[in-house]
């Protein structure tokens, strides 16, 4: 946590230095800046108004002029989304069971004694982790009233069947879901990296070209710079909502396991005792 907050910090500082740059692009080039821009401007005390041809796509090609910049964000975001993809169907179809009302089935055959109808119950949901998770740790209490075990060795068995499953599955829920962070982290490197390309484009133009050249191509440094920055960080938000909403459905997923496995361990042992 704190490293990611070290991380973070840097990227604003960097953020902060390469703009306070842009002052000194921009008073070069202010007289170029109505570029694509609309303008209308009438007597003192009368309305002006302004009309924008800035898009979301206009702004992805300035990031592209000069170097690729954008397009290199566009495929590390496709490769997120593509992630987020797999990763939802996982989380919020493959793992869709109402652990509640399958606890409470499988709680009244094991009230019942009919241990055999309540693993048939747990073996049809046994493709989602909580599903698997009963399974086999009813699997386990069998083994254990089959092998003549009481007792503490009987509880101590069902507890290892639970846990085993536990470890075995939970892990599953888990991977993948730092890869949105890294590849958030990459693509606001990339518009940094864009945005110093920018810069140094900028500044080339200070050096060898005068007058009307020299204003136009600092319009499109600065165009390419800001461009890329937007395009990088618009990547990066993206990808780390669809982190925040995996992850926290990751983390509900697992606290049912630990609620509803704490509860039918207890309810088997209350069985062992009938």
């Amino acid at each position: 946590m704190a490293e990611g907050v070290k991380m973070k910090a840097t990227i604003l500082i960097v953020l902060v230095t390469l703009f306070l740059s842009f002052g000194l692009l921009y008073g070069q080039a202010t007289d170029a800046m109505n570029t694509g821009t609309d303008q209308t401007t009438e007597d003192a005390g009368q309305t002006v108004s302004i009309q924008s041809n800035v898009t979301p796509w206009s702004v992805f090609n300035d990031s592209n002029k000069g170097f690729p910049w954008g397009y290199i964000i566009a495929v590390v975001f496709a490769i997120g989304l593509a992630l987020g993809i797999v990763k939802t169907n996982s989380l919020y179809f493959k793992e869709k069971i109402d652990a509640q009302q399958v606890y409470n089935r499988i709680r009244n055959h094991l009230k019942q004694g009919q241990l055999d109808e309540a693993i048939k119950i747990s073996e049809g949901f046994n493709k989602t982790t909580i599903g698997f998770i009963f399974w086999n740790g009813l699997l386990g209490f069998r083994d254990a009233k089959n092998s003549g075990k009481k007792g503490e060795d009987m509880s101590e068995h069902v507890y290892n069947a639970f846990d085993e499953a536990n470890l075995q599955k939970i892990k599953g829920l888990e991977s993948g879901l730092m890869w949105f962070e890294l590849l958030a982290q990459i693509c606001t490197y990339l518009g940094l990296l864009g945005t110093i390309w920018g810069l140094i484009m900028g500044f080339d133009a200070m050096g060898t070209l005068t007058g009307p050249a020299a204003n136009e191509q600092l319009t499109l440094s600065i165009k390419v710079a800001i461009g890329t920055t937007a395009v990088g960080l618009v990547a990066a938000i993206v990808l780390t909502v669809i982190k925040g909403l995996l992850t926290t459905k990751s983390l509900k997923i697992q606290g049912d396991v630990d609620e509803f496995s704490a509860k039918l361990i207890n309810q088997i042992n209350y069985s062992m005792k009938g």
